[in-house]
């Protein structure tokens, strides 16, 4: 059996996606509820707190518990790398999912540093170098209005990279384009990804960057970014508050059978 505070976050939650709390209501007062019979004081303070890192309401002082406004960006899969978006365009990642999810933004909501690095075994080993080595790092804040969502700090052989926009810490994605296009305009044209995603309890400074609730998990993205012949060009580490993404993968479903079918017809 679940605990108390458990099953009136539970109906409180019902609540809210249905609509019975808007966004922007405030939830009754603690005591409201403790006098409702709804349990003790600290039952209702746990249903809240639990609210609160499943990212449905936030809490201040002064201003009590209140629904979310907004939904959780839709952070694309696929469809955010389109080639037409990037280099063709001017829509680079974080756009594309502002785009995806009918939302404003500014190209400066996008911040950023660079910096020559020693590079981190995971990092040293995702470039096929060895650890210590120098790489340059790009690290990003990103925000929706006031709100950070997300950092992305990747990662690249100076050789790569040597004296292009990718390297100018100016605020903002690295010119038209961003980063992809200065990799393409230098021939360094993206082929292929592998991105692998975790949940994890964020570390203090990351709680205080991305301001994020009691209790509000991240995900770290691990991206490694190659070119056709199988080059690494990019190692990319981002940690995302959890509560303001919702992930959406759009892709056809492969049938290896049939594709090894084909082959096999092929060859005679």
């Amino acid at each position: 059996m679940a605990p108390k505070w458990r099953e009136l976050a539970d109906r409180l939650a019902e609540k809210i996606r249905a609509g019975d709390y808007a966004p922007g209501d405030q939830l009754p007062q603690i005591r409201e509820l403790v006098d409702a019979g709804e349990g003790s004081k600290s039952t209702v303070h746990a249903a809240y707190k639990a609210l609160e890192s499943e990212g449905l309401v936030t809490s201040s002082r002064g201003h009590g518990t209140v629904v979310r406004q907004r939904a959780p960006l839709k952070r694309l899969g696929i469809a955010r790398y389109d080639k037409a978006k990037w280099r063709d365009g001017d829509e680079v990642a974080f756009i594309a999912d502002r785009v995806a999810s009918g939302r404003t933004y500014k190209r400066n909501e996008q911040t950023q540093t660079v910096s020559r690095v020693k590079a981190p075994a995971v990092v040293a080993e995702a470039h096929g170098l060895p650890e210590g080595a120098d790489v340059y790092a790009r690290a990003r804040l990103v925000k929706e209005g006031s709100q950070p969502t997300h950092t992305l700090t990747s990662y690249y052989r100076p050789e790569h990279v040597e004296g292009t926009r990718i390297v100018d810490p100016a605020p903002g994605p690295a010119g038209r384009g961003g980063g992809f296009r200065v990799l393409y305009d230098a021939g360094y044209e993206i082929d292929h990804m592998r991105e692998t995603l975790f949940a994890r309890i964020p570390t203090a400074e990351e709680s205080q960057l991305l301001q994020l609730a009691p209790g509000e998990w991240v995900v770290e993205l691990h991206r490694t970014t190659y070119t056709a012949d199988g080059t690494v060009v990019e190692f990319a580490i981002g940690v995302h508050a959890a509560t303001r993404f919702a992930w959406s993968y759009d892709f056809k479903v492969p049938d290896s059978a049939k594709t090894e079918t084909e082959t096999e017809g092929e060859g005679k």
